[in-house]
């Protein structure tokens, strides 16, 4: 009877382990993309300030509490402004952000060949 309980043990705790483990590696997924406000461009996962300490655990117990990823990330943003993510949304306010980079290659591209052409002349 003592094996048998042992046994029940054991297999309860393997059983809730890789829970907890894929906990662990979303929560940390989620606090890679989010910025420390305290630190100069370090994230919350690799911070040690009391700010990324205390974000961690709200990140924590809002992956207790059943929310999604999106669902963090907007209770974040609500709370400290869009400038915490890493990785922002795409809106309105971040147009140039994301767009920017893009009109920069074809600027680029366009002088580098305007400046072929002219050679070629």
């Amino acid at each position: 009877m003592k094996i048998l309980k042992i046994f029940v043990i054991i297999q309860i705790l393997f059983y809730f382990s890789p829970l907890k483990a894929d906990q662990k590696i979303f929560q940390n997924k989620i606090t890679k993309n989010l910025r420390c406000l305290i630190c100069q461009g370090q994230s919350v996962y690799d911070s040690d300030s009391e700010f990324a300490t205390s974000l961690k655990l709200v990140v924590k117990n809002k992956i207790d509490e059943g929310l999604s990823e999106d669902q963090i990330y907007k209770f974040l943003t609500e709370k400290y402004g869009e400038w915490i993510l890493y990785d922002p949304q795409f809106n309105k306010n971040t147009y140039l952000l994301w767009f920017l980079p893009l009109l920069l290659f074809l600027f680029g591209g366009t002088m580098i060949f305007k400046k072929l052409i002219k050679k070629q002349r």
